[in-house]
């Protein structure tokens, strides 16, 4: 079988000049799905969160509508990736993670990454309108979509340099993850966990920052323009009121008397036990190992917070489904 070979470039900090090479389509794929970032995916494990706390996750009229708009957020979310690979690649080649990224290396062309963008979307909301045809339901779900794009966008080429407003985008795609799950499934969903979505997303997003920060200060490189905005102190204290705050609204949430009266059960406070224990633990990842990188890969790699998420999840179960 014939190898089909595509071009590539990459750029030689050393000898700061630009080598061209061929390389296979094979590896071509690896590096477009690289630039989607699947392993970020799993984010968008939000859109179940009414079904689940509905006690619909058996029923797959509820859960086939999930499936379609996980899936429609995956693609705009990749897309948004594509995008934001373009207008960082600059800033990515100074940075000694980030610079391995397919369009900062020259894996993938700029102008490719902007075709797969563009069909990414295109699939996205072809996808939706299919998949929910003749319903009010499309409209809904695809002007969530396109909300969360459109400030995406803007995020990519200009609110990412504003500091606060940057990470408060950050939180409300969150937010826009469980409401498009609602919408989908047609599930009213409890204004203490859309606040305690966007405070942990709040959370995690400044712990991100404080990276950062640490690298800017240990290295002189900038990850973000923003960064001189932050400094160790802000986030450290940021960083702790929210986490004590997010946990004090799940604790509200489990024991607000609408929950209540729509699961049925009055025992939603022991699963606090395991909310309070990831916090505690990404805390000291934070503090302590000095491990405030992506929260993805975090999740990925450290057991105890895979444990404190298994927990609570079985415990949801047991208490919504069981018994």
């Amino acid at each position: 079988m014939q190898k089909i070979n595509c071009y590539r470039w990459e750029y030689n900090f050393h000898t700061q000049k630009i080598r061209y090479y061929n390389t296979t389509f094979k590896n071509m794929i690896r590096e477009i799905i690289r630039l989607l970032r699947p392993h970020q995916w799993m984010k968008n494990a939000f859109v179940f969160m009414p079904l689940f706390f509905d006690r619909h996750a058996t029923e797959w009229n509820y859960v086939w509508p999930c499936i379609v708009a996980f899936a429609a957020f995956c693609l705009t979310a990749s897309g948004v990736y594509c995008l934001n690979d373009v207008c960082d690649a600059e800033a990515d080649r100074r940075h000694p993670s980030k610079r391995m990224r397919p369009v900062a290396s020259g894996a993938v062309s700029k102008r490719m990454a902007y075709g797969v963008m563009a069909v990414l979307w295109v699939a996205a909301f072809a996808l939706t309108g299919l998949s929910f045809c003749g319903s009010s339901v499309a409209l809904e779900v695809s002007s969530t979509l396109l909300l969360y794009l459109l400030m995406n966008v803007a995020y990519c080429l200009r609110l990412k340099r504003v500091a606060i407003l940057d990470v408060f985008v950050i939180a409300v795609g969150f937010v826009l993850r469980i409401a498009v799950g609602g919408i989908a499934t047609g599930i009213w969903l409890s204004h203490w966990i859309v606040i305690t979505t966007f405070l942990l997303a709040l959370f995690l997003a400044l712990a991100k920052r404080r990276d950062d920060m640490t690298l800017y200060e240990d290295s002189g490189i900038r990850a973000r323009q923003n960064i001189e905005r932050y400094n160790r102190d802000f986030l450290a204290s940021a960083i702790a009121i929210l986490g004590s705050v997010t946990i004090m609204c799940y604790i509200l949430y489990t024991l607000s008397n609408e929950v209540l009266e729509r699961t049925g059960s009055k025992s939603l406070y022991a699963t606090s036990a395991f909310v309070l224990a990831g916090i505690l633990r990404y805390l000291q990842l934070i503090f302590v190992d000095g491990k405030s990188g992506s929260p993805t890969k975090i999740l990925l790699h450290d057991n105890f917070i895979q444990t404190c998420i298994a927990g609570w999840i079985a415990m949801f179960v047991i208490i919504l489904y069981i018994l």
